[in-house]
């Protein structure tokens, strides 16, 4: 049996999120800058997955953001897909120095639900091998956040974090908004004497529990 302790407990939502994309776009210093200010220049590939825990308000809920570093090389694709399951948004990195890593983002959109597009490394402007306007294309393409980011200096790493997390919550109050107004009219009709047709599961998979207290969950 897991234990909790009472800290753990405070936060209104869990969220899982990974990072996602080719081996050395900086994922982990992307979190290491954002989870702890940190940035490691000598940093080495990520071997299988890694993850941080951030706590953030938004809207006056305490979001907990769980998120999971996966290694991005080929060999360790069928260990860190296992990690996706429970996850409900996605960071995919590439580097703007290295067209390699953008021209490999179709491969990582097949693979699983990305939220938000990030061109790292913009510290190295002077290498850049992949505009901002073809990156940013892409991802209105897709229907993707875009974003540009530098680990190194920090520029829109916790912008890019926190656009990932607020648009979960906005995705998740929703669902729950238009659960409650089903709920609503559902009570209203009971009381006027209406009948009321419940649809089966198959027909309300999205469907949130009125007051959920987790949103994610993470692999144990």
């Amino acid at each position: 049996m897991a234990f909790v302790s009472e800290e753990e407990k405070t936060e209104d939502y869990l969220f899982k999120i990974v990072l996602v994309g080719d081996s050395a776009v900086g994922k982990s210093n992307l979190l290491a800058r954002f989870a702890r200010d940190e940035f490691y220049p000598n940093s080495k590939s990520t071997i299988g997955v890694e993850f941080q825990t951030q706590k953030m308000d938004i809207n006056g809920k305490e979001i907990k953001a769980q998120i999971w570093d996966t290694a991005g090389q080929e060999r360790f694709r069928a260990v860190t897909s296992a990690y996706y399951r429970g996850a409900v948004g996605a960071l995919l990195v590439y580097d703007i120095s290295r067209r390699q890593t953008f021209d490999s983002i179709g491969r990582w959109l097949n693979e699983l639900h990305i939220t938000i597009l990030v061109g790292n490394k913009t510290d190295l402007k002077d290498a850049r091998e992949v505009p901002t306007a073809e990156g940013k294309a892409l991802a209105e393409a897709q229907g993707l956040f875009f974003m540009e980011t530098s680990a190194l200096d920090s520029s829109n790493v916790a912008a890019a974090f926190q656009t990932v997390v607020k648009e979960i919550y906005n995705i998740l109050s929703r669902k729950v908004m238009i659960t409650q107004e089903f709920k609503n009219k559902d009570a209203a009709a009971l009381g006027e004497g209406k009948t009321v047709v419940l649809q089966g599961e198959g027909n309300n998979k999205e469907a949130l529990d009125e007051e959920p207290k987790k949103f994610g969950c993470c692999s144990s």
